[in-house]
């Protein structure tokens, strides 16, 4: 007579790799900044810029920001650059849309070297979409230009 070993039943308890190391928890706890991706540390940055700026003046409160990977093919006409990193679009009231501003992060990261220069090209495209609604000069906005 052969006796085969009893195997244990798969669905109770917790289960194991094939190697018999067992689940293993996340490599980095969600305390520490490598947990983020990129995209969402860039989305982060996009929104403390914009609350500092709300912050400091609150007629910007009304204003949408967003933030897109890239931008749309076809640039504006009012354009110059083949690529624009930042885009206002104005409100229509008809179909209740509100003055936006969308940041774009691919072409901010691509032009950037360091997490410094990013921030800084963040703030540089955020006061000049927003000194156009406000029609007073980005370097009030931010003087650290």
């Amino acid at each position: 007579m052969i006796f085969l070993p009893q195997l244990p039943d798969r669905t109770a308890g917790r289960r194991r790799d094939r190697h018999g190391r067992g689940i293993r928890g996340p490599l980095l706890p969600p305390t520490l900044p490598g947990w983020q991706s990129q995209r969402e540390r860039f989305n982060e940055l996009v929104r403390d810029a914009a609350r500092e700026l709300t912050l400091r003046y609150p007629k910007l409160r009304s204003i949408e920001f967003a933030v897109e990977d890239v931008p749309p093919s076809a640039p504006g006409q009012y354009e110059p650059h083949a690529i624009s990193i930042a885009r206002s679009f104005a409100a229509d009231h008809s179909r209740g849309l509100r003055y936006r501003t969308v940041i774009y992060r691919l072409p901010i990261t691509t032009r950037t070297r360091s997490w410094a220069e990013t921030t800084h090209l963040v703030r540089y495209a955020l006061a000049s979409q927003c000194s156009s609604f406000l029609n007073i000069d980005p370097r009030e906005l931010y003087p650290l230009f």
